[in-house]
Parts: C-alpha cells; structure tokens; sequence
C-alpha cells in the first residue's frame, strides 16, 4: 500500500470506522514496553472485529499505538503468535466474522497488519460471553436483542448493500472517485478503493458494483434509483395549500452523487434562509432564522439514512414563513425512537452503513450519534425552540425547525443593556429563563438548564447579585429576583443592613467584626454569619484571617 494510505491510517483520529491497536503492554516494575502475549492480542482483536460487524463495519490497525498512532510493528512478533492473532475472529467469535480481510502494510521499517471488516447480517458474541457494538471510537457493551433489532430492521430496508449487476465501472465518475481519494489521503486506484469500502466486489475477473457506489459516485445516480434527489419548495405562509389555493413560491429539484448533491442542495437553499436582528455578541453566535448546522444536519441525516427501498418519494424539505421541515422517506430504524430523538439521546443507528462510512470518510457527516443532541444545542443557543420529530403518513420521517425566537423583544432588550458586564452565555440564558418564568430563579435550575456544576452555579450567581441583576430579597432564601433596572433596584435585607455600616466603611475604609458587632449589636458568631453572608452577595470582599480579617468594599458596591 503507498505510504499515503500507512499515513492516513496512522494520523487520522480513531472514530466509528477505525482502530489501531498495539501489541505492547507497558511494564511498570521493568519499566520497559513487554509484547503482550498471543492470546491477549487475539481477544482484543476480536473485540474490535466483533464490534465492528456488530455495528457498521471499519478498519483495525494492528501494531500501531492507540491515540498517537505511533507505529510499534509487528517486526519482533513470532509468526505463531500472528497466526494466533490471524484466526482471531473464528477463535474468539461466535458465529466467526465473515468476509474478514487482512493484509500486511510497511511503513519506515515497522510492519504493520490492518484488518478490514464490512457490516455483518448476524449478531457475533465473543466467546467470554459479551456482546459489543461500536458507537465512536469505543467497543461498547450491548444487548444481543438490541443488536438484533437494529440488524433485523437493516434486512428489512438495506438496499445500499444490493448488487447491481447491469451497471459497470464506466458508470462510476473516476474523477470523483479520486477527489474522495484524495480527501482521504489515499491513492488506491478507482476499483480498490470500490472494493476497500465494500462497494463492489470481484467477480468473474471483473467488478459487480453495490447501489451504494452508484449513489455516491454514479454519473447518473437517478438512472439506478428514480428518486434520489432532493425536492426543496418553498411555501407563502404557515402551512401548505392546494387547488387553487395552491402557495408554492419557488421549487428546484438538486441532483447529483449524494456528495456534491449535499453540498448543491446548501447552495439551493442557503439564500432562501431570511437574516434576523440577533444579540451576536452577547447571546447568538448566528444571524440566520434558523441556524445553520440545524438545517444542514438534517439533510445530511435525511440522504444517509432514507429508505431507498422506498422508490416514490425523494428526500424533501419545505420552507414555510414560521418554520423548516425535511422529509425523508422511511421510519427511524431501532432503536432510534421519535421518543428517543426527541430527548436528544446520542443513539447510534444506520439503515446504509455503506453510504454512512463513505460520507463520513469524506467529512460531510459527523461520528454517528453526535449531530443530533448538536442540533439541540445551536437552537437552544440562538433563543430557538428545539427541533421537532414526527412520522407523518406514508412513512415520511419529518424534522421541523421553528424560527420564533422563545424570549420576547423586552427580554432581549435587557439583555442588551447589560451587555457590557462581560456576563457569560450561561449568565444570559439565566436571565432570559427567569425573565420568561416570573422573573425569579433558583441555583437548581441555573444547573438544570446550563448543565454546570454546583459550584458554578454559585460563582455565576454571585456576580449577578454585585452587578446588581439579581438580588436575594430573603435571607437564607433560595429564590432569587432579577432586578428590572438599576434605577428601580429594592433594597434587600442584606443591603439594608449593610447601610447600616456606611459611616464606618467610609471611614477607615473596611469593616472587622469588632466593628460589626459594635454598630448593630450582635454576637460575634452572628457577626460573622451576617459578613459571610455579605461576602456570598458580592458586596464585600474578605481579605486575610482569624484576627487580622479585614472586609473591603467590592468594587461593584456604591459606597
């Protein structure tokens, strides 16, 4: 293989098709690195293997360090413990792996030896008795009937894997195919790298092509599937009308190989997404009604993941006044639920794991499960309601996208006035939470909706209370009130308290609690409760300890 692939393989980070593994354990009493022995090197092999056919098929590299990629060879491994390590998936996998391809690569003196394995139509279980299915770049535990649903609902609906034995390599784009290369960092001619991503096979001397290499390189992809394509219209108004009532606006289909017709259908209709007036600086990062990894993640995800043994309807997506929605035709397979998808779980599924690879490979999808709980983040991000599934009749799987900002113009409007506090984006989504929920909060929900910690929490809060954004009118309480403005700021009990010792502050220019206790009469452990308690307000700041304690005005007090 030329030294481009041995580079590929080694530099690219380990992912949902690929895995390196090394053969060395590292000894901590010999401090050296000691060559792991057959039988450990055979089960890690088939894990991955057994992971990989459990899931979309991959890549295994043996001899190279996981995360660096550092080659460590195979050189110095007995050619009984290889053959050990060979036999892998037979020995150690119950039912053995089919289709199971290997081959010996040399790159700067270190011999290294790379396992290929497609998607498998059965569950495989390692003989320690687990079953395991690759999500990222992790081997992880599963379910055998979990395993078995998702393959069962595969069979059901697979049609990427179909051999289409009228067509020939003179209907695959070989300049396509060596700008994919390309990206890749490979230089496999056209038909190795059909065959390395499984998208042909060898017969008769010659190459019998699957559907899926028609979809992604074909020259003429509709000619070997009627609807694949993408049908973008757009809609005057809310919702769709017909007759005579009929309000379409504008309509173009986008064909082409499923790469460049993703990219053609951005084009399309990128300028029909209307800019809005957004805080970018302080709020928003996007200026879009709807942001634009939202749209485009669906649509990606509507082409790798449609049906295409459904042969009536292509993937389509309407653009409405009020709101986006891309259809694609085929239920979500299990276990992806609407359930699922709609509480934004990572859950890993693909219906055409050979098209899934490709576009992956190619850098237009992200590692299986990671887009959708994105797609919840940016629209949360942009004030946006969060994304919408539904299956429609007919089997049309339906993601819609709203683009009714969630907090009102006034709520915005204070968000503007503040920003010149340097309030984080989490501080600003507080605010916009309490102002839409009575005006008060409470640090539980702070959590809840920001997903930082209790300490967190705490600090971010503190800095509300010395701008003077929030106050805790009750002490001890734990719900907090925004303040509307400055101007129209109550007094808390604290603050009230606090004036109190203005005349002391002002003179020599802290407060101890000697003084504390002199001026409003309490205990000394009172004292110190009531300046802690200053001190969670931001109104002073402690400095020093035991007797030398000293509190100092903040410098975001008045005084």
């Amino acid at each position: 293989m030329p030294a481009e692939d041995s580079d590929n393989l080694l530099k690219q980070p380990e992912g949902q098709f690929l895995e390196r593994k090394s053969c060395y354990e590292w000894n901590d009493r010999a401090e050296r690195w000691k060559l792991l022995s057959a039988r450990d090197m055979a089960r890690q092999v088939a894990e991955t293997l057994a992971a990989f056919a459990n899931a979309d098929g991959g890549t295994l590299v043996v001899g190279a360090r996981e995360k660096e990629g550092q080659p460590c060879g195979l050189q110095q491994c007995p050619e009984d413990r290889v053959q050990v390590v060979l036999d892998a998936q037979r020995t150690h996998v119950v039912p053995a792996i089919p289709g199971v391809t290997y081959r010996w690569l040399e790159t700067d003196g270190d011999r290294l030896l790379v396992f290929d394995v497609g998607p498998s139509m059965v569950v495989h279980q390692l003989t320690d008795g687990r079953y395991v299915m690759r999500q990222d770049d992790q081997n992880l535990p599963f379910r055998a009937d979990a395993i078995e649903a998702i393959k069962s609902a595969r069979q059901q609906t697979a049609a990427d894997a179909v051999f289409v034995r009228e067509a020939g390599m003179a209907d695959i784009d070989a300049d396509l195919v060596a700008e994919f290369a390309k990206r890749i960092g490979s230089r496999l001619s056209t038909g190795d790298l059909l065959l390395h991503f499984r998208l042909a096979e060898k017969l008769n001397g010659g190459l019998v092509l699957r559907l899926a290499a028609l979809l992604l390189f074909g020259k003429d992809p509709i000619r070997w599937h009627p609807v694949c394509y993408i049908d973008f219209v757009k809609w005057a108004g809310t919702k769709r009308e017909f007759g005579a009532d009929l309000n379409v606006v504008n309509r173009q289909r986008v064909e082409g190989p499923l790469p460049t017709l993703i990219q053609s259908a951005f084009d399309v209709i990128r300028p029909h997404v209307r800019e809005r007036q957004q805080l970018v600086d302080l709020l928003f990062e996007e200026k879009y009604e709807y942001p634009t990894f939202a749209w485009q993640e669906a649509i990606i995800n509507a082409i790798a993941h449609r049906d295409y043994t459904l042969r009536g309807t292509p993937v389509e997506v309407w653009l409405f006044d009020d709101h986006m929605e891309v259809r694609s035709p085929g239920a979500p397979i299990p276990p992806v639920t609407i359930e699922s998808l709609q509480r934004s779980e990572p859950v890993h599924a693909s219906r055409n794991p050979l098209l899934v690879r490709v576009l992956t490979e190619w850098g237009q999808m992200r590692e299986l499960g990671e887009g959708i709980p994105r797609m919840f983040q940016v629209m949360e991000q942009e004030g946006l309601n969060p994304p919408e599934f539904r299956l429609d009749a007919g089997g049309i799987f339906t993601v819609s996208f709203y683009n009714t900002v969630v907090y009102p113009p006034e709520i915005l409007g204070r968000l503007q006035e503040l920003q010149g506090l340097g309030l984080s984006r989490n501080q600003c989504r507080l605010l916009a939470y309490a102002h839409a929920h009575g005006g008060t909060f409470t640090s539980r929900q702070y959590q809840q909706l920001t997903g930082v910690d209790v300490y967190t929490a705490q600090h971010d809060i503190r800095q509300l209370l010395s701008h003077h954004i929030a106050i805790l009118p009750r002490k001890g309480g734990r719900v907090y009130h925004l303040v509307v403005s400055p101007e129209e700021q109550p007094k808390s009990e604290l603050e009230q308290r606090y004036e109190q010792l203005l005349p002391e502050m002002e003179q020599v220019g802290f407060l101890t609690n000697a003084s504390v206790r002199k001026a409003i009469g309490l205990s000394r452990s009172g004292a110190t409760r009531l300046l802690q308690d200053w001190v969670d307000a931001g109104i002073v700041i402690k400095r020093g300890s035991h007797r030398g304690t000293k509190y100092l005005p903040s410098d975001e007090t008045d005084s």
